[in-house]
């Protein structure tokens, strides 16, 4: 069976991780959604152990060097982009979005 996706081999180093929106939607290009990004890194660092070395918030995708101190780096990466996109879908249910589509 074909393995999908990158395996992090060592959990406890940093990595440079890419997170990309469905379809390469602009929905970074509004600042609630990056605020919610900037939220959903300090949960992680405070909860979670995240250490975040560096990041870049584009319009369609982030840049992260990351890494653990707590957990699994693949099970904070988890719980980070399940966290973010359950409450950016919760933003844009919520809140004027007029590309809701």
């Amino acid at each position: 069976m074909k393995e999908e996706g990158y395996n992090i081999r060592d959990q406890r180093l940093p990595h440079f991780m890419t997170f990309t929106v469905v379809d390469w939607v602009d929905v970074f290009s509004r600042k609630n959604y990056r605020d919610l990004i900037l939220e959903s890194f300090d949960y992680c660092r405070k909860e979670k152990g995240m250490i975040l070395n560096a990041y870049v918030i584009m319009s369609n995708h982030i840049h992260v060097v990351m890494g653990s101190k707590n957990e699994r780096l693949s099970d904070l990466v988890r719980d980070f982009k399940k966290f973010t996109a359950k409450n950016c879908i919760n933003l844009i249910k919520t809140k004027p979005e007029s590309r809701k589509d």
